[in-house]
């Protein structure tokens, strides 16, 4: 259990009773994510906690590192966020002319020293377990930390243990499956339950928005194929949302992963910083050719080496992605998206970022995801079997001139101007 408060090994036994082993290091996601705040010159270094949304910034800019040993000064800085109490940065001594000190997170050597300092911590807790865990027994992790991609990844590498598990609610969006199990564990002795990960609420369909703004087109996915493959960019529901933090397919944002400048424009849209990557969706049976995954992965928790250059909008600044892998059986309407995006250009994969307002939780409402799509600039959205494109959009306008575009599946009677 490693989170922003607790960082402890605990054992269960065959009987079900936790024992705690260690706690090895307390509060690490809150130590982990203070970094982010002593190098951005708009965080209060008087602050006792970092923001929420400093973890996810701290993950991504550790992959720009490429040094691994801290200088004299750096060790200090260390030594001070990791060995004894947490403490806020005002505390540290001589903290305005310490390393990294406001400096922005741009600058190359905080990312190099945010490289640094993520693996130190993974490091306290992987000697611990090399040192003091049995031997083949299988890891399960849980708490905000199981976000962390390169973490989990780095856990997997370790064959400490015979199994490594995350569940996809590994934060505190799972402490209400958790203190359902814990209650009918508590009630009838047995934990056991059947879950899903798109277990959240059905699609609210009946809200007003200006319908005229779009061309309406039963939903194909041949024709979303080629509108995907054509640069356009779409939210896409299906079913019910995600009960996790990642977008798995049912609340996506969609786009073609192939161009650099799709990855900018999509944080664009999601109004966030230039280093955040973007995840790929792929077929399963596509992910050991396009990114050495030779298992299921499809809750996007580790990363994979990228392996072609055709897939520049999806490969982080180290060459590696976060993956979610689909199969018929875990998505089937995106699986089925992709397999048809494979027949039009070759590659099973699409950038998938989640479809919500910045700072709140996903689009669930009709209402909501056209004011999106037009506040956002995205090009249009596919709500099930309707497929809705903005007519106020170039890129929409640019794909009507093109030849063999599918217009027989327009069911507006509008013109297409």
């Amino acid at each position: 259990m490693w989170e922003g408060s607790i960082g402890a090994f605990y054992e269960i036994d065959s009987e079900l009773n936790i024992t705690l082993l260690a706690d090895v290091l307390n509060q690490p996601g809150n130590r982990y994510a203070l970094l982010y705040g002593l190098a951005d010159p708009t965080f209060p270094k008087y602050g006792p906690y970092p923001r929420v949304e400093d973890a996810g910034k701290l993950m991504a800019l550790a992959s720009f590192s490429n040094r691994s040993t801290p200088s004299a000064e750096e060790k200090r800085l260390l030594d001070f966020l990791l060995d004894g109490p947490y403490r806020e940065l005002s505390a540290f001594e001589g903290l305005e002319h310490s390393p990294h000190h406001n400096v922005g997170v741009d600058d190359p050597e905080f990312r190099n020293f945010a490289g640094i300092f993520s693996d130190k911590i993974f490091d306290v807790f992987c000697q611990f377990a090399k040192s003091n865990l049995k031997k083949g027994m299988p890891l399960v992790i849980a708490g905000g930390c199981g976000l962390n991609c390169d973490w989990n990844t780095k856990w997997k590498e370790t064959r400490l243990f015979t199994e490594v598990f995350v569940p996809p609610v590994a934060n505190d969006s799972g402490a209400a499956i958790g203190t359902a199990i814990d209650a009918q564990f508590h009630f009838t002795g047995n934990p056991k339950i059947e879950w899903n990960v798109y277990s959240g609420l059905n699609f609210i369909t009946t809200g007003s928005f200006d319908s005229t703004r779009y061309a309406l087109y039963e939903t194909d996915y041949e024709m979303i194929a080629d509108v995907l493959a054509n640069d356009l960019v779409l939210g896409w529901v299906s079913g019910k949302y995600e009960i996790g933090p990642r977008a798995l397919g049912n609340r996506s944002i969609l786009a073609a992963p192939f161009q650099e400048s799709t990855r900018v424009r999509l944080n664009e849209i999601k109004q966030r910083d230039q280093f955040r990557p973007i995840a790929p969706a792929c077929l399963e049976e596509e992910a050991a050719r396009w990114f050495g995954c030779d298992h299921a992965s499809p809750f996007m928790l580790y990363t994979h080496r990228v392996r072609t250059d055709a897939l520049a909008a999806v490969t982080h600044v180290n060459g590696t992605a976060r993956i979610q892998t689909v199969s018929s059986v875990s998505n089937r309407n995106l699986y089925e998206l992709l397999v048809a995006f494979k027949a039009r250009t070759g590659y099973g994969v699409l950038c998938n970022t989640s479809l919500n307002f910045k700072g709140r939780g996903f689009i669930n409402t009709i209402t909501d995801l056209s004011e999106y799509a037009v506040k956002h600039d995205l090009d249009g959205f596919v709500v099930e079997e309707r497929t809705y494109l903005l007519k106020s959009s170039g890129r929409y306008q640019e794909y009507l001139r093109l030849p063999n575009v599918a217009a027989d599946l327009r069911i507006d009677s509008l013109s297409a101007s």
